[in-house]
Order: C-alpha cells, then sequence, then structure tokens
C-alpha cells in the first residue's frame, strides 16, 4: 500500500479485511479526489478487480448534524435499490452493522464503469446527452417507486422518523440551521426568522403522505456515464449520503441545479413512462422552493466545518446566498400580504 506518512494504511487494511479482503490480496490502492467529506480510494486486487473504499473523516472533525452516520445510509441506499430494483448502484462489500446497514465509518463497495458526467462534460455528445436524460429518468422513477414507513433520514441522526413529510422536514431544516449557529455560519437572515419563514410555507407539505426514496444529490457529478461500443449509458449512480424518505418531488432540485427542470423534456418523458409521477402546479412549485432552499442552506453552512477555499465560498455566495436571500424576501412579503 501507499507508504507516505498521511496515508490511512492501519484503517484502510481494517475496513478491506472487514469486507473479506485481506491485505495479500491488494495488488494497489490510488486516492480519488473530488470529495469534500469522505477520504475516497480506488483498490485493485490481484484477481484484477477493482474496489472504491470511503472512509469517513475523524470522529474529531466537525459535521453537520445529518452527517453522523452518512456512509451507513450510501451503504443503506446501495444495498435497498439493488434489491428492489434494477437501477445501476455499487455492491456493497462492507458487512451490515445494527438496522442492517454499514457500520458508518467506512464503506467498500464495487467500482462502477464509466466517468462522472460533470467531468466529462463536452465529451457527451448532445444526441447521447437526450437518451442518457430519458435513461435517468426511468432510473429516478424506480427509485421513487420504493417506499418506507415513515419520514427522514434512514440512519436517524436527528432522532427517530416522523409520521408526516411535514414535520420532518422541518426537523431536517432546523438542524441545519443549529448546526449555521455551531459553526458562526453567516446567514440572509436571522436563524429564528428563517424557521418562521419555512414553517410559514409548509402547510403544502402535507400533501405528502407516502414517504418515498430520495437520492437528494442526483447531480451530474454523482452519475458514471460509460461510453462503450454500442453508445453512452448510465454506469452508476452514487454517492447516495444524503437519501431520505421524503417527497420524490424534492430529487428534482439537485437533479436540475441552477437549472429549470420543467425544460428537461427527456428526463420527464423517461420518468412518466416509468411510472413517475410529476406536475408542476402551484403546489409542486411552491415545494420545490422550498426543497431548493434547504438544499442551499446545506451547502452554505458546510462551507465552514469543510474548510472551503475564499473563491469557493465566493462563488455559494452568488449562486446559493443570493437566491436564498431573494427567497427569504419573497416569502416575507407573502406573509405581509395574507389577512390577519
Amino acid at each position: 500500500m501507499d507508504g507516505r506518512s498521511d496515508f490511512p494504511q492501519a484503517r484502510l487494511s481494517d475496513a478491506l479485511a472487514a469486507a473479506g479482503v485481506p491485505e495479500k490480496e491488494v495488488a494497489d490502492v490510488r486516492g480519488l479526489g473530488g470529495g469534500t467529506f469522505n477520504t475516497v480510494f480506488r483498490v485493485r486486487r490481484t484477481d484484477g478487480t477493482q474496489l472504491v473504499v470511503k472512509l469517513a473523516p475523524d470522529p474529531s472533525e466537525p459535521v453537520l448534524r445529518y452527517e453522523h452516520r452518512i456512509l451507513a445510509t450510501e451503504a443503506w441506499f446501495y444495498d435497498t435499490v439493488r434489491k428492489a430494483t434494477g437501477v445501476p448502484v455499487p455492491a456493497v462489500l462492507t458487512p451490515p452493522g445494527d438496522k442492517g446497514t454499514a457500520a458508518g465509518d467506512h464503506l467498500v463497495m464495487s467500482e462502477c464503469p464509466g466517468g462522472n458526467w460533470y467531468e466529462l462534460g463536452d465529451a457527451v455528445e448532445a444526441g447521447d446527452r437526450r437518451r442518457l436524460r430519458t435513461e435517468l429518468g426511468r432510473f429516478t422513477a424506480a427509485l421513487h417507486s420504493i417506499t418506507g414507513e415513515a419520514f427522514g433520514y434512514p440512519a436517524e441522526p436527528l432522532g427517530p422518523l416522523r409520521g408526516s413529510w411535514r414535520e420532518a422536514f422541518l426537523e431536517m431544516v432546523g438542524a441545519v440551521l443549529t448546526d449555521a449557529g455551531r459553526f458562526a455560519v453567516e446567514l440572509p437572515e436571522d436563524a429564528d426568522r428563517i424557521r418562521e419563514l419555512f414553517a410559514a410555507q409548509s402547510a403544502v407539505l402535507d400533501e405528502v403522505s407516502t414517504p418515498r426514496l430520495v437520492h437528494f444529490d442526483l447531480w451530474d457529478g454523482n452519475i458514471l456515464v460509460d461510453r462503450g461500443p454500442a453508445g453512452a449509458r448510465i454506469g452508476a449512480l452514487i454517492d447516495a449520503e444524503r437519501a431520505f424518505w421524503g417527497d420524490p418531488l424534492a430529487e428534482f432540485v439537485s437533479l436540475s441545479l441552477f437549472d429549470d427542470m420543467e425544460r428537461d423534456d427527456a428526463f420527464l418523458e423517461g420518468y412518466r413512462t416509468a411510472g413517475g409521477t410529476v406536475t408542476f402546479d402551484a403546489s409542486a412549485r411552491r415545494r420545490l422552493t422550498l426543497y431548493r432552499s434547504y438544499l442551499y442552506l446545506i451547502m452554505w453552512v458546510e462551507a465552514v466545518p469543510r474548510r472551503f477555499d475564499a473563491e469557493r465560498c465566493a462563488w455559494l455566495r452568488r449562486q446559493v446566498v443570493q437566491p436564498l436571500a431573494a427567497t427569504f424576501d419573497l416569502w416575507a412579503a407573502q406573509g405581509r400580504e395574507r389577512p390577519a
């Protein structure tokens, strides 16, 4: 294995051994960049097969509340999806822990074919892109066909799952606002005022009665595209740490990050053909605004514990904080317009 002094050799060896891969079967280990939370490695075994290993941050490192045991969530997501659908996701080698999840401090899984769509960029031709978006729509509908018994994060970092989506979602929002206070994050409004604004908009969430599996991080960087002789196809959906039981409409926020899902005809065709149901009425648009605002809060608050540099923080201020502030101003104005 790698001989660098900062290389977590003992942790990596322990994770592989727990997954049934002794050190004598490890031919090569390479670090993989791109992540901002876990440390990730590609491991080539002596038989030629390749694995991906994720190591969670050291327990002394600061994390957001919802991030506790998110590797266990990721492992659970892959196992659940593989059992219930044909959606391509990694196979988990890490043995299950309590509640049928992985231990939570590491994850060993199969490597899936392809490169991440974001990095491929213009290498994915327009015709392939349309076919891939349709395929992604079908896969997303399959994810949303998986139902649960209650709402919230499956690893229960915020406490037990909730019986209503409104209660679970407001708890999720409250947790990230508490994190903002812990890390002294500058918010566009006072945290208590933001809680009030979310709560005032939340009645529409009562329309969601069935908990469905939501990945909640399906931007192009978490979609592998395999470009083979027969054409491009989706190799896998990865990085499912943010998954929760909730409103499937929430999925569309990361699927159309900084864009408009209503214009993604190819995706919507695949989604609806595969049984997914979505209508962009006033209620749906209001819920999408709630979910987008929650994701933007996460993206901004995590910048402090993850120690993002000045350039990235400046980008987040433009792309996330300014739209958040505009949304909060709109919500406040709507509140003033309502009759007493």
